[in-house]
């Protein structure tokens, strides 16, 4: 099911209900000045890396480039990332995305997609430290891209196109229920930023 049909009103979002989850879905939470800014001041201030995880036992580098950032170190895939100081621009978007999602963030990843090869595999967000029902908020600034989501159980899939300024929160027992991916494209595709707001609990 592609979801761009029931998108509302630029600059506002709506909450949407789903099998074993909860989304807020807003396409032009920013506007294309704003996401402008935002790309090219996050672009040149963030300390962008290309990063090894294990998968299936195996080392491999990952498709795109990150930057972790916040208050807490982040653990996933056999990775320790340890956090980079905030920015102006990321605190900005922070708060906007806390008022919209009703939730508190004290650390973001930061993805790099800088063509369209680059991409995130299927996976949960279902870390232990990210508690039982975890809030994600991920915003685009740069070029469109698919985002897919897949049921664990009943294989149902739902389809977004995180475009420039877009915000979706994924919320409830969306991380539990649900798996989410950023496919590769073979069609031409410029560089993206992608930022995922969320919270670390600390042990």
């Amino acid at each position: 099911m592609n979801l761009d049909l029931f998108a509302p009103e630029p600059s506002q979002g709506e909450w949407i209900e789903i099998n074993g989850g909860r989304l807020y879905w807003a396409p032009a939470f920013f506007d294309p000045a704003e996401s402008d800014r935002y790309f090219a001041a996050l672009r040149q201030s963030l300390y962008w890396k290309q990063e090894a995880i294990t998968l299936y036992g195996r080392q491999v580098m990952q498709p795109r480039l990150q930057s972790w950032c916040g208050d807490a170190q982040y653990r996933y895939s056999g990775l320790t990332m340890q956090p980079e100081p905030w920015t102006p621009e990321l605190l900005t978007i922070k708060a906007a995305c806390e008022t919209a999602s009703q939730s508190q963030f004290n650390s973001v990843l930061a993805n790099l997609y800088r063509h369209g090869q680059d991409s995130m595999g299927w996976h949960q967000d279902n870390e232990p430290e990210l508690g039982p029902q975890p809030v994600i908020a991920s915003v685009t600034f740069g070029e469109s891209r698919r985002f897919l989501l897949r049921h664990q159980r009943t294989a149902e899939k739902l389809e977004f196109q995180l475009g420039h300024g877009s915000l979706l929160v994924m919320a409830g027992k969306t991380q539990s229920n649900w798996a989410h991916s950023v496919p590769k494209t073979q069609q031409r595709s410029g560089e993206r930023i992608n930022l995922t707001y969320r919270w670390i609990f600390s042990k």
